[in-house]
């Protein structure tokens, strides 16, 4: 496999790992953020890294390599192997029953990125306020709700598996480079420094834009990484003509 395949199959693969970084959302509401933040951070990826690797070994160990490759349902078809028919349906049970779990998740973190852009003045106030008696950022949970099921409704697994990759990555790689414009800052004392400074997150932001460099060079996906980015970007204009005016005002 040539570097560039192997980078637009990384692309869907971050999929899988995609919310390592979520608690980051929440951080305001950690104990000890310095301590407990990177513990959960780099033990909760490695975690996932682990049972993911263990995962494919049993694949392999069950059914060959073309075999998987055509499989729609892989784990479903190795647990009816091992198992029998009993074995898919606990599968399929258990896979339902994670992504609840996921779900659940989603609407801890994410409502927070419309809560604090909403608090900063860069998105619609209403979405700044919280449940009078639970002190939750209902409205912004109710939002994130509704894109979710709207997303469901227009498009394939597959294809907002990559779009939402590719629109994540752009901000992953500007919230890390703008550490080094906070660190230049005079009084920049935040409750949790970055470790490898200025190694690791140089890495990060390079990585990022080699995923997408790539993504844009080769023809199979770049039509779809071109309409993704085009809709993020379409942001810009938004922030400098509206928005800005009214965070300086």
């Amino acid at each position: 496999m040539t570097p560039a395949l192997f980078g637009l199959a990384l692309v869907s693969t971050l999929w899988a790992f995609d919310g390592w970084a979520d608690l980051s959302y929440n951080a305001g509401e950690v104990k000890d953020p310095q301590r407990n933040l990177p513990r959960a951070l780099i033990g909760g990826t490695l975690l996932v890294l682990a049972i993911y690797l263990a995962a494919n070994v049993a694949y392999l160990a069950v059914m060959p390599i073309e075999e998987i490759r055509q499989s729609k349902l892989v784990a479903a078809d190795v647990a009816q192997r091992l198992l029998g028919t009993g074995g898919a349906v606990f599968v399929s049970v258990t896979v339902m029953l994670s992504t609840f779990g996921t779900l659940n998740t989603v609407l801890l973190t994410s409502p927070r990125v419309f809560f604090a852009m909403a608090e900063d003045r860069l998105f619609f106030p209403v979405f700044a306020k919280v449940h009078p008696t639970r002190g939750t950022p209902w409205i912004a949970i109710v939002l994130v709700a509704a894109l979710g099921c709207a997303f469901v409704l227009i498009g394939t697994f597959e294809s907002l598996a990559d779009a939402f990759v590719t629109a994540f990555l752009p901000f992953y790689a500007l919230a890390v480079a703008s550490i080094f414009m906070l660190r230049r800052r005079a009084g920049y004392a935040p409750s949790f420094r970055v470790p490898g400074y200025p190694v690791v997150p140089a890495l990060f932001v390079l990585s990022v834009l080699f995923l997408l460099g790539n993504a844009i060079v080769q023809p199979a996906s770049r039509m779809s990484t071109l309409g993704v980015l085009g809709v993020v970007a379409a942001g810009a204009p938004v922030y400098y003509l509206v928005l800005r005016r009214r965070v300086t005002a």
